[in-house]
């Protein structure tokens, strides 16, 4: 008796190692079909997230690496369409930034700040005459060090993904989703996470 339990154990034990070292891809369910991976269980398992927001069809996606995750209806600022050039436009930015904050005391619910103004905005302010030398050096500085940018400069900041409502747009600049978005973004992204905004 003591032998078969013995020989169950060992049995058991190979069927379960091999299991747990096969590919994904090659563990199949009772019937022989691949078990379905849920949204859940994807979302928990990402490893190189990034967002990419799409202005024109108000759209934010959440990405793992190349892999397409989830996509987010957002809304914008009450000035949508141009890029944000200066404090009060009401524009939301484009181009490459990060996250450089995450308040989850938002009066908007919650809100991952983006690092607005970077590089590229503080050499258009200098070169337009918005911002001082000193100004553009301490912005190009604060992104080399994946750190918040200045943030009172006339090219304006506190640019954030927040929640409060997708639609229609109502922000000062900000990307706007539904609260329970911004609180699954919220939970599957850190700081220093890429964020591309296209027009």
């Amino acid at each position: 008796m003591r032998s078969l339990f013995i020989l169950a154990t060992i049995s058991a034990t190979l069927l379960w190692t091999a299991r747990a070292q096969s590919a994904p891809d090659e563990v199949k369910d009772a019937e022989g079909k691949r078990p379905e991976i849920t949204q859940g269980e994807i979302l928990k398992a990402l490893s190189k997230p990034r967002i990419e927001v799409f202005k024109g069809k108000r759209e934010l996606q959440l990405f793992d690496g190349d892999r397409l995750i989830k996509t987010y209806r957002v809304a914008l600022g009450t000035n949508p369409v141009p890029p944000k050039e200066r404090q009060g436009d009401r524009a939301t930015p484009e181009g490459a930034y990060f996250i450089c904050h995450k308040n989850s005391q938002s009066q908007y619910h919650l809100s991952l700040a983006i690092s607005y103004p970077g590089p590229t905005d503080a050499q258009r302010g200098l070169k337009s005459g918005l911002i001082s030398k000193q100004e553009s050096k301490a912005i190009i500085q604060a992104d080399a060090k994946q750190k918040t940018p200045p943030w009172d400069t006339k090219l304006g900041g506190e640019v954030f993904v927040h929640g409060k409502g997708s639609t229609p747009d109502w922000t000062l600049g900000c990307i706007a989703l539904d609260d329970p978005d911004i609180e699954e973004l919220y939970r599957l992204v850190p700081i220093k996470t890429r964020i591309t905004i296209y027009p």
